[in-house]
């Protein structure tokens, strides 16, 4: 059973073997072997098998929650008092806007009332020979009208940009610049 070697150096070496059981080493090797082999794939679905029972575990806290959710009576009360305070709310708001627009059409009416009230005076203010806004300066005489239409031009010591006979669209201004049609065929670009 035990190996003893002998030496010659006068003493003795026993070298002893570990137990040898076939199941054992035999299952030893081959895990060794499925992880050299199949060593990332292992990996990769166990990764996956706990995201999915992560994902799961979420799925059922979610449908647990739900399903607390049913209404209770206490709830239902709840809900009830609340679309009330809702209603409630909604006409209050209903009703002030109802007012708001009633003042708004009353102010209307009187600005109305008040644009015609001003055309009719401008009407009559015409009528009589007035001006149209009714300030109520006397009409001019024929006299007085047609020397307020002459034109003063005021005097200037400048000179005139351009000469009096320039005309840009002529083309006969003396300038540098004058319009020529552009090149045809292809345009030479990049």
């Amino acid at each position: 059973m035990d190996d003893v070697e002998i030496t010659d150096e006068g003493g003795y070496h026993v070298e002893k073997e570990p137990p040898k059981n076939q199941d054992l080493t035999s299952l030893s090797l081959t895990a060794a072997e499925l992880l050299s082999q199949y060593g990332w794939y292992l990996l990769l679905v166990s990764v996956l098998g706990y995201l999915l029972i992560q994902y799961l575990s979420r799925k059922r806290s979610s449908q647990s929650s739900h399903s607390s959710a049913t209404p209770t009576p206490q709830d239902s009360v709840f809900v009830a008092r609340r679309q009330e305070a809702m209603e409630a709310a909604r006409r209050k708001m209903q009703v002030e806007l109802d007012a708001k627009a009633v003042l708004f059409k009353e102010k209307q009416k009187q600005q109305e009332e008040e644009k015609r009230r001003q055309k009719i005076e401008i009407w009559e203010s015409m009528k009589q020979g007035k001006s149209y806004k009714g300030d109520a300066k006397p009409s001019q005489t024929t006299e007085e009208a047609s020397s307020s239409t002459t034109v003063l031009k005021p005097k200037t010591d400048k000179k005139p940009l351009r000469s009096a006979g320039y005309n840009p669209l002529s083309g006969d201004g003396g300038g540098s610049c004058s319009w020529r049609p552009g090149r045809r065929g292809p345009s030479s670009g990049g």
